[in-house]
C-alpha cells in the first residue's frame, strides 16, 4: 500500500505552512533492520528516562504531552523547518493553505527560543498594528515565549475572531519592548493583487497557496483586456517579502511564463527520489518582457519562480538577495496524532544552482532608501542566519563529518539582505527601476549597475589574458 504525504516548501505562520503536492513513500522495515545496536540502547535509555519521569516527577505528568514534546524536540534538532504538528495544528495548516484562516496575519520563524517576525501579511491586523519584519515576540498575553515551540506560540496567538491578544515585542534600536494589542480577524489572503500602471501590468504575489495560479491567470487576463497588446510594455512580478508556500503552485506560476525547459528539480537523500518539473508550451503573457522584484523576505517558492525565470533568461531580477531557503518539507500524516513536517529534499534551479543558505542574486542589486527610524532594522538574516540550517552543499559536509573532519562554514553562504518595501509606490526605488527598464527609460540605479558589471567583466578579461600569456605552452589542461 502506498502512503500519501504532502510536500511543503514554505513556512507561513498565521497563514500556516502550505501543502505543496503529493509524494509516495513506501514504508518498509529497512530502517529498523539497519539500526545499530547503539541506537537500540539509546531508545532503551529514553524509555528508562520516560518511566522515571512518569513515576517520580513531583506531579503526575501528562504522558501524551511527554511523548509529543520528545518528538518535537527530536525534529527541532534537525533543522529550522522540521517540526511536529499535533492534530489541531495539522488541521489548521490544511485550512490555511486554502487561503482563508483565522489569526493575526504574521509570518514568523523561531530564533534563539523567540518568535521572530519574517513579515506581516498585507491588510491584516498585524500589518495595521505596525508589526515589522525582524520584530521579536517575547511574550503573548503576558506569557513568556521562551520555552515554547513555534507551534505552541502560534496556537496562543490564535483565537476567536474579534478577541484581543497582546504581544510584547522587542525591536532593534529600542531599549524597552513594545506592547501591541491586536484584534483577531479572519485572514483572507489575496495571493495575487494586480493593477495597471499605464502601459505595464503589475502583479503582486503575496504567497503561494492553492489559489495562486488561478488568481494570477485571472489577473493577467484582466490586464490584457485593459491594456491593448500593442501598447503593453510588459509585466512586473513582485514577490518581495513573499515567504513561499505550495510547491506545485510555484511550478505552475513559472510554467505560465515559460514555453519549455526545466523549472525546478528536487533531490533527496536517495537518488531514486529525485524529481524534475518541466514547463509546457504556452505563455499567458504572450511573450511580453518580465521583471521580477525580490528581496530578503522572498523565500522558498518565491525563489523557485525567480530562479527559473532568471536561468531561462525570461525575466530580469531587480532588488536585493533573496532569503535562501532551498529545502523541501514533506508533511507526513500520523493519523489521529497529527503530522510530521520533515525536510526531505533540496531544490535546484534549472541551471543546477542550490540556493540553500545562499539565496538568489538579482541581475540589478538596488537598495531602497531606508527611513532614518528603520535604518539597521530592515535587514533579514536569511536562511544562513538560522541556527541549525542545512548547509549549501550539505552532501560534502556530511562526507567530511563521517570522515571525522571539521566542517567549516561554507563560504558560499551569505547572511543578511534588506527586506524593506516603501508603502508609497512613488518612493519605491526598485519598482520604479523595473518600470523604467520595461519602458526603455534611463534610470540611475540601472545605469550604475550596468557600468559596474561592464568594468568587472573588462577586468576579468584582462586578468584572463595575462594568465594565458604567462602560462607555459606545453602545460596540460587541468582535469
Amino acid at each position: 500500500m502506498r502512503k500519501i504525504s504532502l510536500i511543503m516548501v514554505g513556512a507561513v505562520i498565521g497563514a500556516g505552512a502550505a501543502i505543496v503536492g503529493t509524494q509516495s513513500r513506501l514504508l518498509t522495515s529497512t530502517s529498523a533492520v539497519a539500526a545499530s545496536v547503539d541506537t537500540y540502547r539509546q531508545l532503551t535509555f529514553f524509555g528508562d528516562v520516560f518511566d522515571k519521569v512518569r513515576s517520580d516527577y513531583v506531579e503526575s505528568p501528562d504522558e501524551r504531552k511527554l511523548v509529543e514534546s520528545a518528538v518535537s524536540g527530536m525534529l527541532s534538532s534537525l533543522d529550522p523547518h522540521s517540526s511536529y504538528m499535533d492534530a489541531k495544528s495539522y488541521r489548521d495548516m490544511q485550512v490555511q493553505t486554502r487561503g482563508s484562516f483565522g489569526g493575526l496575519g504574521l509570518e514568523v520563524t523561531m530564533e534563539d527560543g523567540l518568535v521572530k517576525v519574517v513579515s506581516p501579511i498585507d491588510e491584516t491586523p498585524a500589518a495595521r498594528a505596525g508589526v515589522l519584519a525582524n520584530d521579536l515576540i517575547v511574550a503573548i498575553d503576558g506569557e513568556q515565549v521562551q520555552g515554547l515551540t513555534i507551534n505552541q506560540a502560534v496556537e496562543k496567538m490564535r483565537g476567536a475572531v474579534g478577541s484581543e491578544v497582546k504581544l510584547k515585542i522587542q525591536r532593534t534600536g529600542r531599549a524597552e519592548p513594545l506592547e501591541i494589542a491586536l484584534k483577531r480577524d479572519i485572514i483572507r489572503i489575496r495571493s495575487v493583487r494586480f493593477e495597471k500602471k499605464d502601459d505595464i501590468g503589475y502583479l503582486r504575489i503575496t504567497q503561494f497557496n492553492e489559489q495562486t495560479f488561478d488568481n494570477l491567470n485571472a489577473a493577467v487576463e484582466q490586464i490584457l483586456k485593459e491594456i491593448p497588446e500593442d501598447k503593453l510594455k510588459g509585466f512586473v512580478i513582485d514577490v518581495r517579502n513573499n515567504p513561499g508556500g505550495v510547491l506545485d503552485q510555484a511550478v505552475l506560476v513559472s510554467d505560465a511564463f515559460l514555453e519549455r525547459g526545466e523549472i525546478v528539480s528536487t533531490r533527496g537523500r536517495n537518488l531514486d527520489e529525485a524529481q524534475r518539473f518541466n514547463a509546457r508550451a504556452g505563455d499567458i503573457s504572450k511573450g511580453k518582457p518580465l521583471v521580477v522584484l525580490i528581496n530578503g523576505g522572498s523565500a522558498s517558492a518565491s525563489e523557485i519562480v525567480a530562479g527559473a525565470l532568471q536561468d531561462h533568461k525570461r525575466a530580469t531580477l531587480i532588488g536585493t538577495r533573496s532569503f535562501g531557503k532551498g529545502s523541501v518539507q514533506t508533511i507526513i500524516p500520523l493519523g489521529q496524532n497529527g503530522a510530521l513536517r520533515l525536510t526531505t529534499a533540496r531544490y535546484y534551479t534549472p541551471s543546477g544552482r542550490s540556493i540553500q543558505a545562499k539565496g538568489i542574486d538579482p541581475d540589478f542589486v538596488i537598495e531602497e532608501v531606508i527611513p532614518d527610524d528603520l535604518k539597521g532594522k530592515d535587514e533579514i538574516q536569511g536562511e544562513a542566519g538560522l541556527r541549525g540550517h542545512l548547509r549549501n552543499g550539505e552532501e560534502k559536509a556530511e562526507e567530511k563529518t563521517a570522515a571525522g573532519e571539521d566542517v567549516k562554514e561554507n563560504k558560499d553562504e551569505v547572511k543578511g539582505s534588506s527586506a524593506y518595501v516603501p508603502t508609497d509606490p512613488a518612493q519605491d526605488t526598485q519598482l520604479n527601476a523595473a518600470l523604467d527598464l520595461l519602458r526603455g527609460k534611463p534610470n540611475a540605479a540601472l545605469v550604475k549597475k550596468a557600468e559596474t558589471a561592464e568594468k568587472t567583466e573588462s577586468a576579468a578579461n584582462v586578468t584572463e589574458k595575462k594568465d594565458t600569456q604567462a602560462k607555459p605552452s606545453d602545460e596540460k589542461p587541468a582535469r
